[in-house]
């Protein structure tokens, strides 16, 4: 239990330390430098004369787009499902759940951070031409945001990646991992978000509220009770 408690004061000292280097250097230093290196480098991609990868982070970046970032999590939660037995699987289907539930309270967990700024499209075009895809691209798609932190789409993402690491290992951790990252890229690259938006806030506030939910009991408590509701014909065991 002392090794646990370790663990979550850890994960709870670096995701406070980087909301608040994050809140302290607000629009300058460490953290925006980054930020805006990071615009600007994948920015001068967005002026039209790649007309493949702007079209590419156009359709990436739409609202329809987010099924298939959906879909890339369930074919690799679907990975290890099929390998398990009916027991198992019911489980799985109960961690499945307990990852929308919990996307949903960090979601509202997230709206108390006293951090708000608009995306980098928005901060950078007052002072400077900025490439919009939406513009480029009279595309419906996503490429500025009023209050862009944190990024929710990355941190359900990162949801996902922690669930993975606490039932299913290392390896599982790390090819979710890459999903996040796949999938999370977009909007940075459109400008929708800042890269600190992601891993600094998204990071932060996942490492934050899951690590008291996944490092102590109450996880395997909250999949006990939902294995209790759960009706019988999927995945019967024999008893």
């Amino acid at each position: 239990m002392k090794k646990k408690l370790t663990q979550i004061l850890l994960w709870n000292v670096f995701g406070i330390v980087l909301l608040f280097s994050q809140y302290y250097t607000y629009r300058q230093g460490f953290w925006f430098n980054i930020d805006s290196d990071v615009f600007h480098y994948f920015n001068q991609f967005l002026d039209g004369s790649h007309q493949g990868f702007l079209y590419l982070i156009a359709i990436t970046n739409h609202r329809s787009f987010d099924i298939v970032s959906f879909l890339a999590m369930a074919l690799l939660y679907f990975c290890y499902f099929h390998k398990q037995n009916n027991a198992n699987k019911r489980r799985m289907i109960v961690i499945g759940l307990m990852m929308l539930i919990m996307a949903v309270c960090i979601k509202q967990w997230g709206r108390f951070i006293p951090i708000a700024h608009e995306s980098p499209t928005l901060y950078f075009e007052q002072f400077e031409p900025v490439n919009r895809i939406s513009k480029l691209t009279h595309f419906g798609t996503k490429d500025a945001s009023g209050d862009s932190f944190p990024g929710d789409h990355g941190m359900m993402l990162m949801i996902f990646a922690a669930f993975m690491w606490r039932y299913f290992g290392l390896k599982a951790f790390i090819q979710s991992a890459i999903v996040v990252v796949i999938f999370s890229a977009p909007r940075i690259i459109a400008g929708a978000h800042w890269f600190t938006d992601v891993y600094v806030g998204s990071l932060a506030i996942t490492s934050i509220v899951l690590s008291w939910f996944l490092i102590t009991p109450a996880s395997d408590y909250l999949a006990n009770v939902l294995l209790r509701f759960m009706p019988k014909r999927f995945f019967n065991t024999p008893s």
